[in-house]
């Protein structure tokens, strides 16, 4: 599946036994963080975010641009835009697109059941092709200013999410948005199956977690370079450790185990939040006309 051309810099991308630790970054362009620029290519995923198989293979040059507006309301569907969640689901689905050529399964976005609702579950539902089966990728994001406050909220999150009643809660609800034309439906609709053990699913499984941050390293900078990924990877030094510790912590006395949770955490720094949430919201309304 074709996606949108690459946009964010790769700032590094470490990976060890307890999973990859990857930052990203919009950069610079003339001394400015690319703030509209990030909201653009926001846009160009829009369609593949919100849509399903099905629906994405219908886009032609005749229905792209009714298409693309579909897929905004399908997104944005509120006022309230400074406390949803929206816009990191999207960023998380980009990263692990670009950077782990993952395939969309289920949009989280058709889990809603009425406009405005806040919709709980994992932030992304994709997969890779393994061998002869599928590696299960059920991602969690947090759209935040603060990296602390990101950290503390998503490591009881995913712990929260991994118990076994909530699992198989959400795997009903997976399966039963998989589009039956997508071409792997059946093998996700396997691997799913209630009277296949949690074991052997969590054999092909990975845990995608992406966090957002106002970066005090981006507002001091203008260009990207390797000064910059320098202080960018030292400002960010101790929080792929910190998250780790507070998600092993929480596995083993959850669940009595005694090995490492492993995750793949990827960290965005933003130069201001609530600026970037301004240029989304501009361009989403403006294709909701």
């Amino acid at each position: 599946m074709e996606h949108p051309d690459v946009f964010l810099n790769v700032i590094f991308h470490e990976v060890n036994d307890m999973g990859d630790d990857l930052a990203l970054c919009a950069g610079f362009e003339r001394g400015q963080w690319r703030n509209d620029q990030l909201a653009d290519h926001v846009m160009e995923w829009l369609p593949e975010f919100a849509l399903d198989y099905t629906e994405l293979n219908e886009i032609s040059h005749s229905n792209a641009l009714k298409m693309t507006k579909k897929a905004a309301r399908i997104v944005y569907q509120t006022e309230k835009y400074g406390v949803r969640g929206e816009f990191g689901e999207i960023l998380l689905h980009i990263a692990i697109r670009q950077v782990f050529e993952t395939l969309p399964a289920v949009s989280k976005i058709y889990y809603k059941s009425s406009v405005n609702e806040t919709v709980k579950g994992f932030d992304a539902v994709h997969v890779v092709k393994r061998g002869d089966g599928l590696e299960l990728w059920i991602g969690e994001t947090k759209f935040y200013e603060s990296l602390t406050r990101a950290i503390y909220d998503v490591s009881k999150e995913v712990i929260d999410h991994l118990e076994t009643d909530y699992l198989r809660s959400e795997f009903i609800l997976i399966k039963n948005k998989i589009d039956a034309n997508w071409p792997e439906a059946e093998k996700l609709k396997s691997l799913l199956n209630e009277n296949t053990s949690l074991d052997d699913v969590f054999d092909r499984v990975c845990i995608p977690i992406l966090l957002t941050y106002d970066s005090d390293v981006v507002i001091n900078s203008d260009r990207f370079n390797d000064v910059y990924k320098e202080n960018i990877k030292a400002e960010l030094v101790n929080a792929y450790g910190n998250l780790r510790n507070k998600m092993n912590v929480e596995y083993n006395n959850k669940f009595s185990q005694d090995f490492p949770l492993v995750a793949h955490v990827i960290l965005i720094p933003l130069k201001e939040k609530k600026k970037l949430i301004a240029a989304l919201d501009s361009r989403l309304k403006a294709l909701q006309v």
